[in-house]
């Protein structure tokens, strides 16, 4: 599928007053207009773990993004502790998480293949 990625600057809207900023969006579909503030079809979203940000990126982020229907993908890269949290969907059924600590991630369906090294640097 045709995607794009973007390193900040672009938002996920939850809902009509709730909008969230990941460090990494992957966008599907069309190509996003340069003066766009929200994704229109967000895909994956990935956030880097900081002390400010832990408990809000692994809860109601968590939670928030996957009441967006065309998110398939959350990412939560944990450089302390090396490694790297997928949340996938899968269909309507339940939210599947895997811990990676090496090797690769892909993301189906967007046939996104991503080193695990480059993520946690």
């Amino acid at each position: 599928a045709p995607c794009e990625a973007f390193v900040d600057g672009l938002a996920v809207a939850i809902d009509a007053h709730t909008a969230y900023e990941p460090d990494v969006l992957v966008n599907g579909g069309e190509r996003v207009a340069p003066d766009a503030l929200l994704a229109p079809a967000p895909l994956a979203v990935v956030e880097v773990l900081s002390p400010s940000t832990r408990n809000l990126d692994k809860s109601a982020k968590l939670a928030d993004y996957f009441r967006v229907a065309s998110i398939a993908h959350y990412l939560i890269v944990d450089l302390g502790r090396r490694a790297v949290l997928h949340y996938r969907r899968h269909g309507d059924g339940p939210i599947a998480v895997t811990i990676v600590r090496d090797g690769s991630i892909t993301l189906d369906p967007l046939g996104l293949e991503l080193a695990v090294a480059d993520m946690l640097g």
